[in-house]
């Protein structure tokens, strides 16, 4: 791995060398497609003049979540931003295979956020994780990986991370979001085996799939150059963002009968224990039931899919202690209009069919 204090003048990635202050892109070889074409893995590898930490930033493990990738391209030819220290090795998409069908997951229908460290002569899924894990985080210092939620949910953005290991803690505190939750991630994941090496990485999750969401790019762009600015690798200083609120708890309220929603809160809204979140109906308006609150929280996900069979998720709600939803209730309320918090909410709650739950009542 490397050091912020003694990297090399001159790193050879792939048969590619990159100096200090270069910025050259590089494919790494990881195995063949089904037709026996070359499947290479795309990165940009970025070197700052000075030595300092090396930090990567992925996105689309999951191939069909590419509101990162946006992020990616768009801190590549950021006219604002400039690299000083150290190197950030930059990977678009990592599930190359599972993007170019526009898949969350592998060809062999694996996950490959579930199969690190990966086996060199394992499943094709288990190769691509094996490659990214020896030539990515083997070398790499700290992580960030940019998710959004699955097909037919959106998320609120909230950082996820092991907050019991202290690098992680500081780059989650750094990166700004309101909300952080506390989870050191799945067995077989991408940044739970990062941190598990001795590169402490955390994820975002934000947005929806299949699109680069305007004000997603602003939180990751914002978080990412907040992180790096802590490291010491830019001359920008961090932006001011809400102090954030860490998270022990979440869970996703279900539907318990198949039926129609009627959403009555969005994403980012406090809710208030026993609150009405969502009526069930049927298609010819017949109340299948309502759903309510389990405790007193902030909306972090919840479906986009309207209709619903027993048992789906409906809402994702992270419980807040009721300090802690006074403060974020009086940070949000100090915001501009024009804040990127308030506009967070407003863009994500405009993709849903929102109404006020007396609305609803005959």
């Amino acid at each position: 791995m490397s050091t912020p204090s003694g990297a090399p003048s001159v790193e050879v990635w792939g048969k590619t060398t990159v100096k200090p202050g270069e910025k050259k892109r590089i494919r790494l070889e990881v195995g063949e497609s089904y037709t026996g074409l070359s499947v290479r893995l795309p990165l940009l590898v970025w070197r700052g003049k000075e030595p300092g930490p090396v930090v990567f930033i992925s996105s689309a493990i999951h191939g069909d979540e590419i509101n990162g990738t946006g992020t990616i391209r768009e801190l590549i030819n950021h006219p604002g931003f400039t690299l000083k220290k150290g190197t950030l090795i930059l990977l678009p998409v990592v599930n190359i295979i599972g993007f170019e069908r526009h898949s969350r997951y592998m060809p062999d229908r694996r996950d490959l956020n579930r199969a690190f460290p990966g086996s060199e002569n394992g499943s094709l899924t288990s190769r691509l994780a094996n490659l990214v894990y020896t030539e990515i985080i083997s070398r790499c210092d700290y992580g960030i990986d940019l998710h959004t939620a699955a097909v037919r949910r959106t998320n609120f953005p909230n950082v996820r991370a092991n907050m019991e290991n202290r690098d992680c803690r500081k780059m989650a505190m750094a990166f700004g979001c309101e909300i952080i939750v506390n989870q050191d991630g799945p067995e077989g994941s991408f940044r739970k085996c990062a941190t598990e090496a001795g590169c402490p990485t955390i994820i975002l999750e934000a947005g929806e799939v299949w699109k680069v969401e305007s004000t997603y790019l602003e939180t990751a762009l914002r978080g990412i150059t907040n992180c790096l600015s802590m490291l010491g690798m830019t001359n920008k200083s961090p932006e001011p963002c809400p102090k954030p609120i860490v998270i022990e708890k979440t869970q996703w309220v279900r539907a318990g009968a198949g039926g129609f929603l009627q959403f009555h809160v969005s994403p980012g809204e406090f809710v208030s224990k026993d609150q009405l979140l969502a009526s069930n109906a049927g298609l010819l308006g017949l109340e299948q039931e309502s759903i309510y609150a389990p405790y007193s929280g902030l909306i972090i996900g919840m479906s986009t899919m309207p209709a619903v069979s027993p048992g789906d998720p409906v809402l994702h709600i992270a419980k807040l202690q009721p300090q802690e939803k006074k403060r974020l209730e009086k940070a949000l309320d100090a915001q501009d209009d024009d804040s990127l918090e308030i506009r967070l909410r407003d863009d994500l709650a405009t993709n849903l069919h929102i109404t006020d739950a007396a609305e609803d009542t005959d």
